[in-house]
């Protein structure tokens, strides 16, 4: 039997089947709390991006000139761009990719001189092809060899940024007047850019979105699950090699104002902040897109507060202080939030080890209401002992009597339901393929009936009654 499959406009505009995982990732994951979370973030970061303005002008004393409102405005847009085109390359684990198509566009710069002169499009266009030969190069010797990506992609930005490097000394070296500031391709040049690169940023960009969203589903498929991708039809390296493109386009097009060396930062930090704060690929890129226009204008507002300051390195600065931002404070996944559920979990651990100590404790020596002597506790747990039983006071499950703590007759009963809980647990990790159970990461700490459905629950309840009785005969 063959296998045939599905034509090219059906490859490309087929009903997307996206599998479990992936609707983890980009629907199910979310609710309206988060949403408004989301957009309350655009919303604010919206209104600080209004506010530096007359701050700028009051307290930095920044002038808005035609040059700085042509390189704040150009700062913005190539954040835009570079902020949603990077976010697919941080989610496929491709950040390493940027930074080597951004070097693999020196030679290009340099090669297109030596042919055509100092037309910054030819240039452009011959860094272009250049970095769009690095990611074939890639895909060739992944697909051939034995060597990993990150492997190839290590050669191409060493071997294409160091014939660059020869190149533009060999240009250097020439009596010709015209290769001057040629290695400004380097680190950037954004004082250079004037309206008609700003408005080539615009159109090129324009172009790069409406691809983008005409294979909106498609891109979004072989991101989180190419393997599936591929079993389903779908041409994948043709479909990879379309949106590598697309990183290409954004390197280009920032090289005049961040250079080879930085453009890597414009293209990741944008999409590595957003990422902290959503769970949703369309909350994450829009995100990417305000905070990589906020970094772009801010970056090239606060260059202007003196002249010695560069445009392109301040841009990635600014970038990257909303990275740190963001793995600091975004809920869920900033190190606040995980010092603060860290602490919690603690806290909770000790109430509930301490709650089982004097359950057992008292169960051992015949009745579940009697005293345990705290040095004992001290002398098990230490200072666990101490806050679980603070918190067991607190809420009432634990009182202490003569240097002892015994349990309340609310703390019996919770102490019972949690050795319970316990001991489902202990069975569905020994039964669970048995009783034909479903599938689930074990934990403990978590009640066992909001884990698994009811009909599961039953049957381990079942298994744990039936073991008793036998062990009562």
């Amino acid at each position: 039997m063959v296998l045939r499959g599905p034509s090219w406009t059906k490859v490309f505009f087929a009903p997307l089947r996206v599998p479990s995982r992936i609707k983890t990732f980009t629907t199910t994951m979310t609710n309206n709390t988060s949403d408004r979370r989301i957009w309350l973030l655009i919303t604010a970061t919206a209104i600080i991006a209004a506010l530096f303005i007359p701050f700028s002008q009051f307290v930095l004393h920044v002038e808005y000139d035609y040059t700085l409102r042509t390189v704040a405005l150009g700062g913005a847009l190539l954040g835009i761009v570079s902020g949603v085109l990077g976010c697919f390359a941080v989610l496929r684990r491709q950040s390493l990719l940027g930074d080597a198509l951004s070097h693999a566009a020196l030679p290009g710069v340099a090669i297109a001189f030596l042919l055509a002169g100092r037309d910054l499009g030819l240039l452009l266009i011959g860094a272009g092809v250049t970095s769009w030969l690095g990611v074939w190069f890639i895909r060739l010797v992944t697909g051939t060899t034995r060597i990993k990506q990150d492997a190839a992609m290590g050669i191409v930005l060493a071997a294409w940024f160091a014939a660059g490097i020869a190149l533009l000394v060999y240009i250097q070296a020439r009596p010709d007047a015209s290769q001057a500031g040629l290695d400004t391709f380097i680190f950037g040049q954004a004082a250079a850019i004037i309206e008609r690169d700003v408005r080539l940023i615009a159109a090129v960009g324009a172009v790069s979105f409406i691809v983008l969203a005409l294979f909106w589903k498609e891109f979004k498929l072989i991101t989180f699950d190419p393997e599936f991708a591929g079993a389903n039809g779908f041409r994948v390296n043709l479909l990879s090699m379309t949106l590598s493109t697309l990183i290409v386009v954004a390197i280009v097009l920032g090289l005049q104002l961040a250079g080879v060396i930085l453009m890597v930062g414009m293209l990741i930090a944008s999409g590595i902040a957003a990422r902290q704060w959503t769970n949703q690929l369309g909350q994450m890129v829009i995100l990417s897109a305000v905070f990589g226009a906020f970094a772009g204008g801010a970056g090239a507002i606060v260059s202007a507060v003196d002249a010695d300051i560069p445009t392109g390195p301040l841009i990635v600065v600014v970038a990257f202080l909303l990275v740190a931002l963001s793995l600091g404070f975004a809920p869920g996944r900033g190190l606040v939030w995980t010092l603060l559920r860290q602490r919690s979990d603690r806290r909770r651990f000790a109430a509930q080890t301490i709650l089982q100590d004097l359950y057992h404790y008292a169960l051992d020596h015949g009745r579940a209401d009697l005293p345990a002597p705290e040095p004992f506790l001290l002398g098990v747990r230490g200072a666990t002992a101490r806050e679980g039983l603070r918190q067991l006071h607190a809420r009432g499950h634990a009182q202490r009597s003569n240097g002892a703590w015994m349990l309340t007759p609310a703390g019996i009963e919770a102490a019972a339901r949690d050795d319970r809980n316990h001991q489902l647990w202990a069975l569905y990790r020994q039964y669970a393929d048995d009783l034909d159970l479903p599938i689930i990461a074990e934990d403990r700490q978590q009640d066992i009936a909001d884990a698994l459905p009811p009909a599961a629950v039953a049957k381990l309840e079942y298994k744990l009654d039936t073991i008793r009785n036998a062990a009562t005969q």
